[in-house]
């Protein structure tokens, strides 16, 4: 009874001084001024009344708790006349509400200025910045990227703006970069600068400078207005920033339907990726060449080995053939001539003029120096390749999304007569015509289209999945179509025998938990067959591929964080665009990993600068090679690109040389 008499009359008490202080300004000035005064009268008083050396009179002592009281109170405690006091208490007054009024002026001031700088509307004086627009599951791995680049840079900085609290994203970014709080942690010589503000206003991109940082990157945000957003923001950046630009523009879209609107809104000088045609050409070249997604994950993060340019110097007047033996760590795959123009993989014989620059493989801007390697090279190592015919093949496809009939697309440009590609995914008969189309336009390529649900392991099990030569599963979306059993599909199946699936909106957290129950059983079926199925496996988020049941080293193209990799390395240098546009398109040179054995003997020893010289003369540009026997060990899985050509190596017969050659 005692406590809870406690506990109420404290509440009761702490509920009028709640009334008090909503009673307003005046009111709360009189009862704190009374509270002072309850308490600093009797304190002089009991000072005076115990000082020995107080005046003996009761007037005295009154005069002498008024100047204590006058003074404690800053009011001056004066004594003489009645006027002089009453003046000197009104000086004090006045002089006490002005130092009041200016000390809450600069507080109220310096409180609106914190204020301001915490909600992110603060202007950013920098020059040579990187300025990210957006914020998405792209923002770290970006961020990241960056900061790997300017890892040899004395001072850097990275300007973020977005429609987020600052301080959230300074807490997001730091956890995501291994720090704590706001103070981020393993950022090196970066500093991170985060601002508020919407990226389609021209007034807001302002507090970031855009007009004085070196590059700018818009990312896509989440959701399916997303290509939209960032066409109002590339808009938005073309009216902050006048032409010409000094600033790298780089910009992502998922759609290939927007690519040419956010093309015409980045005007002249900027580049947008249109992540649909790319990804879709991945998983493609990926499916046909398995290791492949590891040698592009080497290549477009920071991390190893990337794309550079470097004057041509001493070999101008030289050939393209000379070139790709006169760098010893550096691997030549390319130039870049003074009109502009990049050329992958040109014919050998192809002059290198004064104003062109050599486009390579090297560890940084800075380690590209001509060295030759001709005396590395082993004649008797050089062998001749043996024919290789072509056969037809049997493809499945698992799932089906916006990016598939891209995927079928590609396909139809790289196998052999009579293919045949299997489909499977959820679907109704919507998009009948839509899928029959797609079916109807391939040349080499035979598909056929079967209804059914791919996270089932009954279906999964009607495929005989272990028989097909390769294995795409891509992001689906679950639709409440109910699915129809799946028949098992014969290699001559020519006409869709279900109804087709349906195009599923951007694949994302939901599609990837998809993915994963896919792969799982997937990951059974091979264990119950005792074989490895060659699978190619696309993802929406890194994360996710981290939980993916798959064997180590397994090909997985994770488009968010690929789009990524992709702008930082444009940002960093404007002529990677055009390099990895001539990389992505259908025609031309891309990698490949073909059998070591058909380059060099793998009997012996040999310098790298014996592949180089193989590959040559084949016109093709060697970068690096797979070793089979390290296949499932991290964190290289056997790749090795850019290898000192003066280091020998032992290849087995079942090895693997990367190549740039044509498709």
């Amino acid at each position: 009874m005692a406590q809870q008499h406690t506990t109420s009359l404290r509440l009761r008490l702490q509920y009028r001084f709640d009334n008090l202080v909503a009673g307003g300004t005046t009111p709360l000035i009189g009862w704190l001024a009374l509270a002072c005064l309850a308490v600093v009268v009797p304190a002089s008083a009991v000072l005076v009344w115990a000082d020995r050396a107080a005046p003996p009179t009761l007037s005295g002592r009154l005069t002498a708790v008024w100047v204590s009281v006058g003074q404690t109170l800053k009011l001056g405690g004066a004594v003489g006349s009645p006027l002089y006091v009453l003046a000197s208490v009104t000086l004090a007054l006045v002089a006490l509400l002005f130092v009041s009024t200016l000390v809450s002026l600069i507080t109220t001031g310096i409180n609106g200025r914190i204020l301001s700088l915490r909600r992110g509307h603060s202007t950013v004086l920098e020059a040579g910045h990187t300025v990210v627009l957006g914020w998405s599951d792209q923002i770290l791995p970006v961020v990241s990227e960056l900061v790997a680049a300017n890892a040899n840079q004395r001072r850097s900085t990275i300007a973020v703006l977005a429609p987020r609290d600052k301080v959230d994203m300074e807490d997001e970014v730091a956890t995501g970069l291994g720090g704590t709080g706001r103070r981020t942690g393993g950022t090196g010589p970066t500093r991170i600068i985060c601002r508020s503000g919407p990226t389609t206003d021209p007034t807001a991109l302002a507090r970031v400078s855009p007009q004085t940082s070196k590059a700018v990157l818009v990312l896509p945000p989440d959701g399916d207005s997303g290509d939209a957003h960032v066409v109002k923001t590339l808009l938005a950046l073309d009216a902050a920033l006048p032409r010409p630009r000094g600033a790298v523009v780089v910009a992502a879209v998922r759609d290939s339907r927007n690519h040419l609107t956010a093309k015409l809104a980045a005007g002249p000088g900027g580049h947008v990726l249109c992540a649909d045609e790319i990804i879709a050409r991945l998983l493609v070249q990926t499916a046909r060449q398995p290791g492949l997604s590891l040698v592009y994950q080497d290549l477009l993060d920071f991390d190893g080995d990337e794309f550079y340019t470097a004057a041509a110097q001493g070999l101008a007047g030289c050939s393209f053939g000379e070139a790709l033996l006169a760098f010893t760590t550096s691997s030549v795959v390319g130039l870049l001539h003074a009109d502009g123009r990049v050329v992958l993989n040109p014919d050998p014989g192809t002059g290198i003029g004064a104003g062109d620059r050599i486009i390579l493989v090297s560890e940084d801007d800075d380690t590209a120096v001509p060295e030759p390697a001709g005396p590395w090279v082993d004649e008797d190592a050089i062998v001749t390749a043996r024919p290789r015919s072509r056969f037809a093949e049997r493809l499945l496809l698992l799932g089906w999304n916006r990016r598939a009939p891209l995927v079928v697309e590609q396909l139809d440009e790289f196998v052999s007569p009579g293919t045949t590609l299997d489909v499977v995914a959820l679907g109704d008969g919507a998009t009948l015509r839509a899928a029959a189309e797609v079916a109807a336009a391939r040349s080499r390529l035979e598909v056929a289209f079967h209804s059914g649900d791919i996270t089932d392991p009954d279906v999964l099990a009607k495929l005989d999945v272990p028989s097909y030569d390769s294995v795409i599963v891509i992001g689906e979306t679950d639709r409440e179509a109910a699915p129809v059993p799946v028949p098992v599909p014969a290699a001559t199946a020519t006409a869709p025998d279900a109804a087709p699936p349906a195009f599923a909106p951007e694949p994302g957290s939901a599609t990837d938990d998809r993915t994963l129950v896919t792969l799982l059983h997937l990951r059974a079926i091979g264990e119950a067959s005792g074989c490895e199925l060659p699978l190619t496996t696309e993802m929406s988020d890194d994360g996710n591929r981290l939980l993916a049941p798959a064997r180590a080293g397994a090909d997985f193209i994770v488009s968010g964080r690929l789009i990524s990799l992709l702008m930082t390395q444009i940002s960093q240098s404007g002529h990677l665009a055009d390099v990895f546009e001539e990389l992505f398109r259908a025609e031309g040179s891309e990698f490949y990993l073909r059998p070591v054995a058909d380059y060099v003997r793998t009997d012996r020893e040999v310098a790298f600068a014996t592949v180089v010289e193989s590959a040559r003369r084949r016109r093709e540009c060697a970068v690096g090679y797979r070793l089979r026997a390290q296949t499932a060990t991290a964190p290289s899985y056997g790749v090795r690109l850019n290898p000192d050509k003066r280091q020998r190596v032992r290849f087995g017969e079942h090895d693997w040389v990367v190549v740039l050659a044509e498709s």
